[in-house]
């Protein structure tokens, strides 16, 4: 991975994180959305390709990023690992 792919992981995941946290009205600094949206949005890939949906186009991708990124808001929650 190239130092131009690696930033561009950091930004998306960063704002990806940032609306999960506005949807689930959670707390956090820039590290914590950058970790929340990277390991969300794969979370939420992963799940929706075991159920056997794809996400098509950039809007749908976004979509299940920040979905993604909001279910682990809600699991670190349940775990009381987050507020």
């Amino acid at each position: 991975m190239d130092l131009s792919n690696l930033l561009i992981t950091l930004v998306v995941g960063a704002i990806v994180g940032w609306l999960a946290s506005l949807i689930m009205k959670s707390r956090g600094g820039l590290l914590a959305h950058v970790v929340i949206g990277i390991l969300g949005t794969a979370l939420g890939f992963w799940l929706f390709g075991a159920l056997g949906f794809a996400a098509y186009g950039t809007v749908a991708r976004w979509i299940v990023a920040v979905a993604g990124a909001a279910l682990l808001i809600w699991l670190l929650r349940l775990l009381k690992l987050a507020r």
